[in-house]
């Protein structure tokens, strides 16, 4: 079975930067097993699978080693290949296995996500979280799906030599570590060796985290967010109730065919 395969840099206006994800359009769905070997033989972050559904698409999402419940990155790579191939559209919908709908549209700035917001809550810092980060002590540690250590600067964030064998072991979904920006509202990074990925470059979903910290601290709405990762990356993140609408671009690398076992 041969079937076409698509490389984006997502968040990001040039090739190189920006997080790569592989976008694999279906005609249906294969087995559990063969998408998982699709992602790992890609060995990217993320691999995007999306079959036609009438109108709208269903979308699913591996790393490596798993599939996630959800992932930004991999979505705005999804739609710049269908938006590429459609002109006329303006708005797609992806029906999801864990977050129902989510749409994306083409913006003045690129591409726009409503994704859900994930609120999280203050808890007390994990035994051993300091160590892990080389002896930094977080200014204060709060839980969503992932855990999110918020610190006093960029340059803080940007050092950071985390112990990635704790963090494997963490609860949750990785880990996060944020502070205020030097030139963006805000900078992060984002930690995920439990589901095969060290450091992810640039990861829409945390930002589902992200932005309503940041904005009910900063009383901004809308946010300019920077992920400062070896490769980098940034978005624009504005909170609309529950909703968190994520504004970025992306940049195809690479078109081609693969073949997997009928």
């Amino acid at each position: 079975m041969k079937l076409p395969i698509f490389q984006v840099d997502a968040f990001s206006g040039e090739l190189f930067g920006g997080n790569p994800a592989a976008v694999c359009p279906l005609p249906h769905w294969l087995d559990d097993e063969r998408l998982t070997s699709i992602a790992a033989e890609n060995n990217l972050s993320e691999t995007a699978f999306v079959v036609p559904d009438g109108d709208d698409w269903e979308l699913r999402w591996f790393t490596p080693t798993a599939e996630v419940d959800l992932c930004g990155h991999a979505t705005l790579a999804t739609a710049f290949v269908l938006f590429r191939d459609r002109p006329e559209a303006q708005r797609l919908r992806f029906r999801t296995r864990e977050e129902g709908v989510l749409t994306v549209e083409r913006h003045e700035r690129g591409m726009q996500m409503d994704f859900p917001t994930r609120p999280a809550t203050l808890v007390e810092t994990p035994p051993g979280l300091a160590d892990a980060l080389g002896g930094v002590e977080p200014v204060v540690v709060l839980r969503a799906a992932s855990t999110m250590a918020v610190f006093d600067s960029e340059a803080t964030v940007r050092g950071l030599l985390p112990y990635l064998g704790y963090v494997a072991n963490m609860d949750g979904d990785g880990l996060i570590v944020t502070a205020p920006g030097d030139t963006a509202d805000f900078v992060s990074r984002y930690f995920a060796p439990h589901v095969g990925i060290d450091e992810d470059p640039v990861t829409g979903s945390t930002h589902c985290t992200l932005a309503p910290y940041w904005a009910q601290r900063l009383n901004k709405s809308t946010l300019h967010a920077q992920q400062v990762s070896r490769r980098g990356g940034a978005l624009s993140c504005t909170i609309a109730g529950d909703r968190v609408l994520l504004v970025g671009q992306a940049v195809l690398y690479l078109e081609g065919t693969i073949e997997v076992p009928d």
